[in-house]
């Protein structure tokens, strides 16, 4: 696949991005240029980290740090939220909404600087109408993998908009407790837009604690 050129009136972000002999290795990232709706990593030539003016004072008292499952940090002065909302509202001249026409745009930073987007695509029967999101977890997937660490998602309008419940679930399992959302009152951790939240070490957690002692004790020895 072709990698998408600059926007028609978009400004180029920066982003840092690995080289293609490090792809199993998430952390070893440089600088390179990329499209509007290709970024959000913000660096210098020099290679430190710049920070958005005001960023310090929206964070003062709450300081945004989480990790995610895999053990990368991302704190919310990270992330340029405007261009990551920028990517969003680029998918909504693309929604297929027929029906409600309601247009929604969603973008994220994955763990390797890669963005990924979507918008949502109606059915006429709708019950199997697709979320926005819905589209960004099988970008993320057709594109390499890895965990989502920011999240956006907009409305026709270009506003921030909540994530239904269910794709609050779907983002659950593809960027744990420890992504960053946008939400109508700030970034929040996915541990505050989803609290006690189900997930996959559930899964593995009650799956151990179902096994009889008993049966557990037999387990490995030959027949």
């Amino acid at each position: 696949m072709e990698p998408q050129g600059r926007r028609r009136g978009g400004a180029a972000v920066r982003l840092r991005r690995q080289p293609a002999h490090r792809a199993g290795h998430h952390r070893q990232l440089r600088a390179a240029a990329a499209a509007a709706d290709d970024a959000v990593h913000r660096d210098d030539p020099r290679g430190r980290r710049v920070r958005r003016p005001g960023a310090c004072a929206r964070r003062r008292g709450r300081p945004v740090r989480q990790v995610s499952e895999q053990g990368v940090a991302v704190r919310e002065s990270d992330v340029d939220w405007e261009a990551l909302r920028a990517a969003a509202r680029g998918m909504l001249e693309r929604a297929y909404v027929p029906y409600s026409r309601f247009p929604v745009g969603v973008a994220a930073l994955v763990d390797d600087g890669r963005v990924v987007t979507g918008c949502n695509v109606e059915n006429a029967s709708y019950g199997v109408t697709l979320c926005a999101e819905c589209s960004l977890v099988s970008m993320l997937h057709v594109t390499g993998g890895g965990r989502l660490v920011a999240f956006t998602c907009v409305d026709g309008h270009g506003n921030v908009l909540a994530p239904c419940g269910r794709c609050r679930q779907l983002l659950y399992e593809h960027g744990g407790p420890g992504l960053l959302v946008e939400t109508v009152r700030g970034v929040r951790p996915m541990s505050e837009v989803l609290p006690d939240a189900f997930g996959p070490v559930d899964l593995v957690e009650r799956a151990s604690a179902d096994v009889p002692a008993g049966d557990a004790a037999e387990e490995g020895k030959g027949t």
